[in-house]
């Protein structure tokens, strides 16, 4: 960890002196902010295992500093983030984003650390590949780990187009002993194999397309290097092995405003030495908007979810579908809630999930997050591990 630190400190160093090269830097803007987060999170049921906790109270802190100058066309970018909490694994540092931005004419570069979103729809973001997902942060994979990489992106008439080159893989962080969201065998990130020689170290690259047509908007990407997600075997015997593939994945995302209707598409083909499989999500949201003239907007939600992979997937969207609500107040105080379930259609297992949040005056947030694993088959290799771990949170959010 520490090496690849250093090595995106010192291409920070570089890009930023050769900047100056350019012009001579007189005027500068820089912003400083922190987010404290106060989380408790509650489990409804008995832990399966003797570490376990039902009751996980923590702190967040999420410290963001921007510095400009040039007009806006130089920047560096920070956000650190770090959290103390019961289970040790959870207690963790990571630098969400530092990077060093330089916009000219119609091209932009981003050199450090940095978050990259791809994606449309609600359930699953298939097509999300640059950054590693941080898992004891949260089930629902939202959540990433800062990503090295040297990111140039170009703006035409014809569309944008994003290439990356990302010189340093990062693990997918996973519970300890104390977490929940655990396996019955901990497994050790440090444990985790690569099938790459180069180890972390594999020079991965990956390239986007993405262009807006009338109502249509359109996303295709492809990306080649060691995989974000590990493939993991469950044996009775040897226990759990895990290790990271190189992989070939191609990616579509798709999204058609028609209107009240969004049509919304992600599909992957991933290629590999050790597996070859197809993904997608498909579905629709449909907002009725100011309900009887309340000024409240509701939205429908349905999606298919399917992954050819069955059993052998690291997750628990095979063959579901999720069916789901996004209720927007439009209040001064930005109160939403978004209500959803995913249904397993061979099996009896359910995922039901809400999140909501309020402001609370001009500096605070409330947020309230809930799972409920309900009727989980223990046929689920992936999920059935998970069906102690219904919980309710609450994080209080300080803005300053």
């Amino acid at each position: 960890m520490k090496k690849h630190i250093i090595y995106i400190l010192v291409g920070l160093f570089l890009s930023v002196a050769n900047a100056q090269n350019d012009t001579i830097v007189k005027v500068h803007n820089h912003d400083l902010e922190l987010d404290v987060e106060l989380e408790n999170r509650y489990f409804l049921e008995a832990p399966a295992f003797n570490d376990q906790k039902r009751y996980y109270p923590s702190v967040a802190l999420r410290p963001k500093y921007t510095l400009d100058w040039n007009d806006g066309d130089h920047s560096i970018n920070i956000e650190g983030f770090v959290r103390m909490d019961r289970d040790d694994e959870r207690t963790h540092f990571d630098f969400r984003e530092f990077y060093f931005h330089k916009v000219k004419g119609n091209w932009e570069l981003s050199i450090g650390l940095k978050k990259v979103f791809w994606g449309v729809t609600e359930s699953n973001h298939l097509v999300d590949i640059i950054n590693q997902t941080d898992a004891i942060e949260s089930f629902d994979g939202e959540e990433k780990l800062g990503q090295p990489m040297v990111q140039f992106s170009i703006y035409t008439n014809l569309g944008t187009l994003d290439l990356f080159y990302l010189p340093y893989h990062r693990k997918r962080t996973l519970p300890g002993a104390k977490g929940r969201f655990r396996f019955p065998i901990i497994i050790n990130t440090d444990d985790v194999l690569y099938e790459s020689a180069a180890q972390e170290w594999h020079q991965d690259v990956a390239l986007r397309y993405s262009n807006s047509f009338n109502s249509v908007d359109l996303g295709l990407s492809y990306f080649y290097g060691t995989g974000r997600e590990p493939l993991v075997q469950f044996d009775a015997q040897s226990g759990i092995s895990a290790l990271y593939p190189v992989i070939h994945q191609v990616g579509l995302d798709l999204q058609i405003t028609n209107n009240a209707f969004l049509w919304k598409l992600e599909s992957i083909y991933r290629s590999g030495e050790l597996q070859n499989f197809l993904a997608l999500t498909a579905g629709f949201e449909y907002t009725i908007g100011n309900i009887k003239s309340s000024g409240i907007d509701v939205g429908l939600i349905m999606e298919y979810l399917y992954d050819d992979r069955g059993d052998l997937a690291f997750n628990a969207l095979q063959n579901d579908c999720f069916l789901g609500s996004r209720i927007a107040f439009n209040d001064v105080q930005d109160t939403s809630i978004l209500l959803g379930v995913i249904s397993d259609l061979e099996r009896s297992s359910k995922i039901i999930g809400i999140e909501a949040s309020r402001r609370l005056g001009e500096s605070m947030k409330l947020e309230l997050e809930g799972r409920i694993f309900s009727r989980i088959d223990h046929n689920e290799l992936f999920l059935s591990n998970f069906r102690k771990d219904s919980f309710i949170g609450l994080t209080l959010i300080k803005y300053f």
